[in-house]
């Protein structure tokens, strides 16, 4: 059983090191946005300058369309995987973990800690003026990789609720609001459950304007086909 709580007892002021580093590291790692990086250095033409301004998935697709939208979803994936990858590693390593169920904890500890990390480089990278997307990728592919039961329900939702509506944002809040409750199902730890209020928490406000146009009935819907620059925000 997951104890954070009690290993961190354990580790005291010899923690703060380790987690300095993977906080910095995992950051960093999000702050490598695919969205902007496609957009700005390959197609010249920055994706916060069309639709909604947003530096994600949703509106790169609906602006650009095309293979390259591909190489955007391998970039906020993998630098997710190589964040909580890396973050485990450090963690095991610069504790020195011996027991199996401290390194248990340890492990799914340290993937949270990166997630939150990773998930706030993502949101606000300081390489690119703190002008990120809104996290549902690079957060999507974090819950894969913590737990299946925290995935399902994620994921599970936002693919009901975005194929039944067409609206991927509704989808998105959903992935937002739930994961606290997912993650606090699954592991019944109040150190996780705050670091999972921290990532959902700020993946509902990065969505508060389409919340807004959900209810004013003004938000756009899935297609599979570019828009242009001048297209409803989403």
């Amino acid at each position: 059983m997951v104890n954070t709580l009690s290993l961190l007892g354990e580790w005291g002021a010899a923690a703060c090191l380790p987690a300095a580093l993977v906080a910095v590291i995992a950051y960093f790692c999000g702050c490598f946005n695919g969205a902007v990086i496609v957009s700005k250095y390959i197609l010249r033409d920055d994706v916060r300058t069309h639709g909604s301004g947003n530096a994600g998935l949703t509106n790169f697709f609906r602006t650009f369309g095309g293979p390259l939208t591909f190489v955007v979803i391998l970039t906020d994936v993998l630098k997710a995987v190589v964040a909580v990858l890396a973050g485990v590693w450090l963690t095991g390593q610069l504790m020195r973990i011996t027991s199996g169920d401290a390194a248990a904890s340890a492990a799914v500890l340290a993937k949270y800690w990166a997630g939150t990390f990773c998930l706030l480089g993502h949101m606000f990278p300081c390489f690119f003026q703190f002008r990120g997307g809104k996290g549902i990728l690079s957060g999507g592919a974090i819950a894969l990789m913590l737990d299946w039961r925290v995935a399902l329900v994620v994921w599970g939702g936002w693919l009901i609720l975005t194929a039944l509506t067409r609206w991927v944002s509704l989808g998105s809040v959903w992935a937002g609001a739930s994961f606290p409750f997912a993650t606090w199902f699954v592991y019944r730890d109040w150190v996780l459950l705050v670091l999972a209020l921290v990532c959902g928490g700020l993946i509902v406000w990065k969505h508060r304007g389409n919340i807004q146009r959900i209810l004013s009935g003004t938000e756009s819907k899935l297609t599979f086909h570019k828009k242009d620059g001048n297209a409803p925000k989403s």
